[in-house]
């Protein structure tokens, strides 16, 4: 899956924006076998009592009248339809209008040689006719529905809906309508109705709703600050709550290309939000839906200001799944990203480094040989071992950590560790030989060590149960 960047630029006065569409293309997904009934909506829906006008086409009417049968066909795309029961044949003649309405309607605003029609006064009336179709309660959540194995429930309207969000799309892009004139009607209510709407599990729908926001957030700067609140709203919930959202993926996405613009030096609520809401999407279960745009985020904050790694570091490490070990595994290549970008001068702040390597040590003595892997082979990166943090010059802080595990993994059951294993040693004698011996005795120290308590506590143990017989 692949995203264009989108730059927003946000300074401490003026802010300058540079906005180009966010698309990502999905690959359409195939319907299980056994397919899961679609519980209805709880939104009621205007049913057409009698067969709907056929209004002339906007291109045949005077000019004179053009803006009002536009009008008129505005108020005629509010009806709406229950795709999810048989309809009569009147209401499929009915439907078919409707669409061809609201094709026609992308048609002419799309049209260079279109007059303006999105007037001030013309602007309500659109409104009225996105929230009409679009704003609508989503069908209850399935306790039985795993985002992972199950394939989502597509809209059934979708026939309608994805017309109304392309002719949305439009309006929010035409250079007819300024900020200043349509924000009393893209309210703060609207961009909260639309972030709630990403919950939907149609993944061609969550991908309207990604380049819409995403407009809105560049053409209406007095929103954006409202807009990352909102969003930040559905990460808590998220996270300390629901456990499941179908969006998260889309909402990073749009971050993603929010943070890219960010002006430094990052204000504090950029840095809250780092904080508090974004690093905690490291724990839910369900990590890997989303777990490639988060790191895309968490790997921008760091570009834009390096002493955020420090922060970062610190919560992925507190967040570590050691019950999961898929989850480590997507952990690792993060962390991997993470290497690649910062400096050795900042693992000797807030004894993250220490940190670091004990959680990377503690991985390659994994009895799961994909985490063991995993991390050996973070010892194969060129840049980390010629340019990164993993020079030769840093071998001496690096080394005391992983080498009892290395050491370890010698005998390991899979050949791969081993020989990965084997590998490293061998690098590190011929990097170091006097380090490396050192290394070596003070491990074989603190084994005989160990040994020796381990035997004085059994001891013990033995005196308590012979005393208790």
């Amino acid at each position: 899956m692949s995203f264009k960047k989108t730059e927003t630029k946000e300074g401490s006065g003026a802010e300058v924006e540079a906005t180009t569409t966010v698309s990502t293309p999905r690959a359409d997904v195939t319907m299980p076998k056994v397919e899961r009934k679609r519980r209805g909506s709880n939104s009621a829906r205007s049913l057409p009592t009698k067969k709907m006008p056929d209004l002339p086409k906007l291109k045949e009417v005077s000019l004179t009248q053009r803006q009002e049968v536009f009008r008129q066909k505005l108020v005629l795309c509010e009806i709406r339809f229950d795709f999810n029961n048989p309809m009569t044949e009147e209401q499929r003649t009915s439907a078919e209008i409707k669409r061809n309405t609201l094709n026609e309607l992308v048609e002419f605003v799309s049209s260079p040689t279109s007059q303006k029609f999105f007037t001030e006064s013309m602007l309500p009336r659109v409104i009225s006719m996105v929230q009409s179709n679009v704003f609508r309660a989503l069908p209850p959540a399935d306790e039985d529905y795993n985002p992972e194995e199950d394939a989502p429930m597509f809209e059934p309207s979708w026939p309608h809906l994805c017309i109304v969000y392309e002719f949305l799309l439009r309006f929010i892009m035409s250079p007819d309508v300024t900020a200043k004139a349509a924000k009393k009607y893209v309210s703060h209510n609207f961009c909260a109705r639309l972030v709630d709407l990403f919950d939907t599990e149609d993944h061609r729908e969550r991908d309207y709703l990604k380049n819409i926001l995403h407009r809105i957030y560049g053409k209406f700067m007095s929103h954006r600050s409202f807009i990352r609140r909102t969003i930040s709203n559905v990460f808590y919930q998220f996270v300390y709550e629901k456990q499941r959202h179908n969006g998260i993926g889309e909402l990073l996405e749009i971050l993603g290309s929010i943070i890219n613009g960010f002006a430094l030096p990052l204000k504090k609520e950029h840095l809250k939000f780092m904080e508090k809401a974004l690093l905690p999407l490291h724990k839910p279960r369900c990590l890997s839906l989303y777990h490639r745009q988060l790191c895309y985020c968490v790997t921008q904050y760091i570009e834009k200001d390096m002493n955020t790694a420090v922060i970062i570091l610190k919560k992925i490490l507190a967040y570590w799944p050691w019950p999961s070990s898929m989850k480590q595994i997507l952990m690792l290549d993060e962390l991997e990203e993470i290497m690649e970008i910062i400096t050795f001068d900042l693992l000797e702040k807030d004894g993250v480094g220490e940190s670091l390597m004990r959680t990377l040590a503690k991985c390659l003595a994994s009895q799961n040989f994909q985490v063991a892997e995993r991390t050996l082979l973070i010892w194969q990166n060129d840049h980390l071992i010629n340019d990164g943090i993993l020079k030769k010059q840093h071998n001496g802080f690096i080394l005391p950590f992983i080498l009892p595990a290395l050491i370890e993994r010698k005998d390991y059951w899979h050949v791969s560790v081993t020989n990965l294993s084997s590998q490293l040693i061998q690098t590190y004698q011929t990097d170091d030989i006097e380090l490396y011996d050192e290394c070596k005795s003070q491990y074989e120290q603190k084994k005989r060590k160990d040994a020796q308590e381990r035997s004085i506590r059994d001891a013990e143990w033995q005196k308590i149960l012979s005393g208790a017989k």
